[in-house]
């Protein structure tokens, strides 16, 4: 295809392209788009013809204001190959000008000749026709064009826009051969289009300036009360400026606008403050050359009644002391448009008595049009600040951006996103994962794809153009949007069908991420988009993307924290008879904090149950949180008293807090904190022991469904240092419920907390419930309907061992007696039926009542315990610590302790108020 040398342009791709091979990456972005809708519409890189037409005005507002600019740029360009080309917004050249006055000879009619169209379902890919698909200025060169006869040429092309609409009115093209391609022609033809875009708004001056004087006139015959005309505005304006404050300055203007959007006879009543009015009439008016528009003119009480003494009782209506109660005037009171020579007729009355009358506004309709448009944009935009981003949910804020644009801007809104946004991640591959998200619009019956379905995307559509270049994409008439037909066509008739007629597609840029699509759709307003309305969707949806972002961010760090939130807590809950627990754990709403629960198995059938609160969210909170956990479980382990095990754990965090000072100077001292509540349950005894440090009280449910707040010493909370902390032993009935919460489930800043407490008594007074259905009532009753915080609740039912299953004899320290106890746990290990074991457990309890006679002091016990496994426990007085060591080959002793270990799956020492226990947990299996 086309012999043209490979340093013009991108030959090869282009032949790949023709060929069918894809060429994605090799060419830019605008320029393959293009060619693939050239494609679509069935055009040939041979075609030489173009539509030719000469029905336009030579003499038009825009040839007028270019005219003088192209002469300039004739002269800059004179004795180059320049081709100098202006062309109306559908694409068709008005007026050429050359820099060499002999090409005009050399070059075909389609190149010299005005009144060929060049827009690009017509001329393939060209300068004109991008620029005008793409709405921004555009280079094309050589084998970028899609016409083979363009392919030695380069052109570079912008819009000219009329300032006051933002419509594209045409576009002010330079050709020249491709080797002449200078990066100077773009800040020359930006120049040139300002130039052409500023005489296009002088010339609506001129317009407004004849509707001025043709109003001025007009009033100057009809007697006005001041006869100068100019003098009559001015004085008006000097009355505005020194009555009216400047918020009522702009409600006139605002209203005086909306009048003149309205083109026809009106009155409206406009109520200011301190209780004054104003009513704003508005007049059609022509202009000596024909220009047809609307004067407002405000009506005023005069200067005297201005000041005069409010009076006592309601009111008059405005209108009715203004102007004679006419049915004409009736009329334009309610805002309907008269008849004509009722307009004139009314035009020429003398204002009522007690009343100034002057100029607010004049102009076209159709400016005031834009303007009010524009008013509406700012007021959009602004309202869209308050309502987007309410929440830091992804898919809640996209319906929020649906929801503002509906049905202001849009009739329908439709946003794809893809499932890693949705998660909080990034897409790797975003435009092949998108995934309808939203969809909303002024009625639901439109044959949109359906929320949850997986949106594939061809290259040629408007939303793969966006999401590639980055940019929004207009697309003003779907039923000639080829590409946009191309992705489903029996879809694409069906949404035709509903009279949708216009899309704008924006992707949802932030902060470098690509994180969806929004498109906008027309359907009840016959106009199509334009590029100020472009230019509000883009401004919406970056507004927008940036919230969306921010959730996503939040969705991720919340989905990371709650993961390690979730790692931290306990996966199952350890095997033990004490009692029957269950649990829940309610992450906040708002973040995840650093509540947690656990259930340590401790020696001699006793448990550990915890429960904590770490100050905080986040992920910070949840790292300190399983910290905390891991330093509990290691305290735990040593069999330290509550009140020590909660010393132990302050000065933890007060260490903490000091790390974290010094790692972050700026944040001072106290960034680490945390609630903390520990009971340990022995079931032999049915005593419990705890202490707590700041945090809430636990529940006591007694078996006949008493329930009871314990009054535990609060204790201060872990990380103040230097407090001392109190325990509190009692005993608790067999199969009594002992529950542990964290705040979260009784603080609500909707809820006082005593009201929350109570209903937690009233939630928990049927002892008959399993731990399981107590947890599930209570959540259900006294949980947050939206939890701030973290709710951890640990519910235990106690049990209590039999005595038939526990064994213990006191004796002296004398080591006669070891024999005598020996003898007397093998007769009871035959009791049990656990005559297996007797040999391994009589050598065991020989091992540790000998140690305790020889080492320890008096009083000295022994107690087996039959549960899971058989313990073995032998106590003393004393509170030294036995320690196990390797034995050299020629010591006589040292060896007891390594065959406690060899004999027990577990064993170590506790530590009492008298003294303390070595205690041995052997299989039940053991020979």
């Amino acid at each position: 295809m086309g012999v043209v040398e490979d340093r013009i342009g991108p030959v090869h791709p282009r032949d790949r392209f023709l060929h069918g091979e894809s060429v994605e990456g090799s060419v830019r972005g605008p320029i393959l788009h293009s060619w693939q809708r050239s494609q679509l519409l069935g055009l040939s890189p041979d075609q030489s013809e173009l539509p030719f037409t000469q029905d336009f005005d030579p003499d038009g507002r825009l040839i007028r204001a270019a005219r003088p600019v192209l002469d300039r740029l004739e002269t800059v360009f004179a004795g180059s190959q320049m081709n100098i080309s202006l062309a109306d917004g559908y694409g068709t050249v008005l007026e050429r000008r050359f820099g060499e006055k002999s090409m005009v000879k050399r070059l075909s009619p389609i190149q010299t000749v005005p009144g060929f169209v060049f827009a690009e379902q017509f001329a393939g890919t060209n300068g004109i026709g991008l620029t005008l698909a793409e709405r921004r200025l555009c280079q094309v060169f050589g084998a970028e064009h899609f016409a083979e006869r363009s392919q030695s040429s380069a052109c570079t092309a912008i819009p000219l826009r009329d300032q006051l609409s933002g419509h594209i009115e045409g576009v002010l093209c330079l050709g020249y051969p491709y080797t002449d391609a200078d990066p100077a022609l773009v800040p020359l033809v930006r120049k040139a289009a300002e130039a052409i875009e500023r005489r296009l708004m002088e010339q609506s001056s001129d317009r407004e300036r004849g509707l001025l004087h043709a109003y001025l006139e007009a009033a100057s015959r009809t007697g006005a009360e001041d006869h100068s005309g100019n003098g009559h505005a001015l004085a008006m304006s000097e009355l505005l400026q020194s009555e009216l404050e400047q918020s009522d300055q702009m409600t006139l203007k605002e209203k005086a606008t909306e009048l003149m959007s309205s083109a026809q006879w009106a009155a409206a009543d406009v109520p200011l403050s301190r209780d004054r009015w104003v009513t704003l009439v508005s007049r059609p008016v022509t202009s000596p050359s024909g220009v047809e528009g609307i004067v407002i003119e405000a009506l005023l009480p005069d200067e005297d009644e201005r000041h005069a003494p409010a009076p006592t009782g309601p009111p008059p209506g405005p209108l009715s002391r203004a102007v004679p109660r006419t049915p004409t005037r009736a009329a334009r009171t309610r805002g309907t448009s008269a008849t004509p020579g009722a307009a004139d007729a009314a035009g020429s009355e003398d204002p009522a008595g007690g009343m100034v009358r002057g100029l607010v506004l004049v102009g076209e309709p159709e400016v005031g049009k834009y303007a009010v448009a524009a008013r509406r944009r700012l007021e959009l935009l602004a309202e869209a600040s308050n309502s987007i981003g309410t929440t830091l949910d992804v898919g809640r804020t996209a319906w929020e951006l649906a929801e503002i644009a509906v049905p202001r801007l849009a009739d329908f809104v439709t946003i794809d996103m893809p499932e890693a946004v949705l998660r909080g991640e990034e897409s790797a591959h975003p435009t092949t994962e998108m995934r309808r998200t939203v969809v909303h619009g002024i009625r639901e019956d439109c044959p949109f794809y359906p929320v949850g379905e997986q949106v594939t995307l061809r290259p040629t559509t408007p939303h793969m153009r966006s999401l590639t270049t980055g940019q929004p994409v207009l697309e003003p008439d779907l039923k000639a949007a080829f590409g946009w037909i191309a992705q489903d066509p029996e879809h694409a008739e069906l949404l035709l069908a509903h009279n949708i007629h216009s899309l704008i597609t924006v992707p949802l840029f932030a902060r470098g991420v690509l994180l969806g699509i929004a498109s906008f759709y027309r359907s009840q307003d016959p106009a199509p988009y334009g590029d100020d309305d472009r230019s509000l969707a883009k401004e919406l949806a970056a507004r927008a993307a940036l919230c969306i972002d921010n959730a996503r961010r939040y969705t991720r760090e919340h989905t990371l924290a709650l993961a390690l939130q979730r790692s931290l807590l306990p996966r199952g809950l350890p095997d033990q008879d004490a009692v029957e627990v269950a649990h829940r754990y309610l992450p906040a709403e708002s973040g995840v904090g650093g509540d947690w629960f656990d259930v340590i198995p401790l020696s001699g059938t006793r448990v550990a149950l915890l429960v904590g609160d770490v100050v905080g969210h986040g992920l910070h909170a949840a790292a300190t949180m399983g910290r905390l956990r891991t330093a509990a479980r290691n305290f735990a382990e040593l069999e330290l008293a509550p009140d020590e095990l909660l010393t132990h754990l302050d000065n933890l965090m007060v260490r903490l807090d000091r790390e974290e000072g010094e790692d972050n100077p700026a944040l001072g001292s106290g960034i680490v904190g945390a609630t903390f509540l520990y009971a340990v349950y022995d079931p032999t005894s049915q005593r419990c022991t705890m202490a707590r440090a700041g945090h809430p009280p636990p529940a006591l449910v007694h078996p006949d469904g008493t329930v009871t707040l314990l009054e535990l010493p609060a204790g201060p909370p872990l990380g103040l240092g230097g407090l001392p902390f109190e325990s509190v032993e009692m005993r608790l009935p067999e199969h009594s419920q002992l529950v542990l919460y964290t705040d979260g489930l009784i603080e609500d800043r909707r809820r006082d907390i005593d009201v929350a407490l109570d209903e937690l008594i009233r939630a928990l007074a049927h002892p008959d419930r399993a731990p399981e259905e107590t947890c599930q009532a209570v959540l259900d009753a006294v949980a947050p309907e939206h939890p701030g915080d973290d709710i951890a609740l640990l519910v235990a039912r106690t049990n209590a061992v039999s005595p038939d299953r526990i064994a213990s004899w006191d004796l002296a320290a004398d080591p006669a007696l070891v024999g005598e106890v020996r003898a007397a746990a093998v007769s009871q290990l035959s009791r049990w039926g656990l005559e297996e074991s007797a040999f391994a457990t009589e050598l065991l309890l020989s091992e540790l009542v000998t140690n305790a006679v020889r080492y320890g002091t008096a009083p000295i016990r022994v107690r087996l315990i039959l549960d899971r496994t058989l313990i073995c426990e032998v106590h003393d007085a004393s509170n030294s610590a036995p320690r196990m060591r390797h034995a050299a080959s020629t010591d006589e002793g040292g060896r007891g302790l390594f065959l406690v270990a060899q004999l027990s799956q577990a064993w170590g020492t506790r530590y009492t108020t008298e003294g303390k226990v070595i205690w041995a947990e052997c299989a039940l299996t053991a020979a």
